[in-house]
């Protein structure tokens, strides 16, 4: 180990008395600082000016350093001091400032003109928070505080996706409060892990006993989802003015879009006809009423989802639904896109997606489909083996180890 790394004061090089300090800084991080009479001025160290003739000494030095650790020191407890003093109430509006700095579409108002965030509100309950309590200190808002949280919520039946929500929420505003200088450091959040990501999708005879089993009043909505692909939240913002009837085209805004750009949605003809029906021909387009009552009850109907009733410790009681779920309804759309062989690119504008890889996790496959797949590779072999008078795979056929007809089209359901 070298001098240097062993001594808060060492010459560098050895014996050339120019002199060098290392102390650590009011955020941890360890400084090294050559001795210099410029230095010892800035920080308040009187020399006589025929002592500066020459590199400063080490007794010079060891002041320097005084001095440095000093204001380190109080750097350090007047930050503790601040840390003690902000709140979670502080670092939630931080958090929702720059949410409405970045224009965030995820910022919305409650009932009572109150702007949150989802997952805010199972953080607001966990710490307290009120318009009369603002919340613990800072300094209480730990590692371990956060994995209480998330025992908390798993104790209490939500899923990991909606505590990572909330965790992400509590992430950020650390975040955004060290970035504004607030807090030297933050605590770590992790993340629970979370299922992998939804695959489900309805095929066109399910969705038509589905569409049936729903109120008419939700059937123009639904067909535009499970057609175009298009966003829940995108649809019920679509009013009268943006449908072209004549040209079968939708027109989304920019601010109407999840990714903020205009896109234009072509409508196929069943869904024309729905809203050509639609009178008056004002306002909203899609009504969007009691949809997810209506959807698990029309689930559940047709088998696509199942409704339990659930019980809490306190005795309340509520139906929990599990199944198909609408936003299903857009994975359904890309993958019947893909099936019909459209471009990529062009699925994509019209669903809104903005990048491919995010695009192809919702061009889901089935089991017909990789069926299928297997089918058109021995329907190849086969042909090939024809053309060439290798008898190999037609024993196969003969056999019955090889089930297939090579005249029978290949669709894809």
């Amino acid at each position: 180990m070298s001098r240097s790394n062993r001594n808060p004061i060492y010459q560098r090089p050895e014996g050339s008395g120019r002199y060098y300090v290392r102390f650590m800084d009011s955020t941890g991080k360890l400084r090294r600082e050559r001795c210099s009479w410029g230095k010892l001025a800035a920080a308040g160290i009187v020399v006589e000016e025929s002592s500066k003739l020459k590199e400063p000494g080490k007794e010079l030095a060891e002041k320097l350093l005084t001095a440095r650790r000093t204001v380190s020191d109080q750097k350090v407890k007047q930050a503790a001091l601040h840390v003690r003093r902000l709140c979670y109430g502080q670092l939630r509006e931080g958090l929702i400032a720059s949410y409405q700095e970045k224009g965030n579409r995820t910022l919305y108002k409650t009932r009572d003109d109150k702007e949150t965030i989802g997952g805010l509100k199972a953080l607001d309950q966990f710490f307290g928070f009120s318009a009369s309590n603002p919340g613990p200190p800072v300094s209480d808002i730990t590692t371990d505080s956060a994995r209480a949280f998330a025992r908390k919520q798993l104790a209490a039946g939500y899923s990991r996706a909606t505590i990572n929500r909330s965790l992400a929420c509590l992430r950020r505003m650390l975040a955004i409060a060290r970035e504004d200088g607030k807090l030297q450091s933050v605590p770590v959040i992790r993340l629970l892990k979370e299922p992998p990501a939804r695959k489900g999708f309805v095929t066109q005879k399910h969705f038509d006993e589905l569409l049936r089993a729903l109120p008419t009043n939700l059937r123009p909505l639904v067909q535009f989802l499970y057609w175009c692909g298009c966003r829940k939240g995108e649809a019920c913002a679509i009013e009268w003015p943006q449908v072209n009837l004549e040209e079968r085209l939708i027109r989304l805004e920019a601010d109407q879009t999840k990714n903020g750009t205009v896109r234009t949605i072509p409508l196929p003809g069943v869904v024309a006809e729905e809203l050509s029906r639609i009178e008056p021909k004002t306002g909203k387009v899609f009504d969007d009423t009691n949809l997810r009552t209506e959807w698990a009850k029309a689930c559940t109907a047709v088998k696509l989802g199942t409704v339990e009733e659930e019980e809490s410790a306190h005795g309340n009681k509520w139906q929990r639904y599990t199944g198909l779920i609408v936003h299903d309804l857009r994975r359904s759309a890309i993958r019947n896109m893909v099936a019909a062989g459209v471009p990529e690119n062009w699925a994509m504008s019209i669903s809104g997606h903005k990048t491919a890889s995010v695009f192809r996790r919702y061009a889901i496959v089935s089991t017909a489909d990789i069926t299928t797949a297997m089918r058109r590779v021995e329907s190849a072999r086969l042909s090939a083996a024809n053309a060439s008078g290798t008898n190999t795979d037609t024993k196969l056929l003969e056999a019955g180890q090889v089930k297939i007809n090579v005249s029978e089209p290949v669709t894809v359901q």
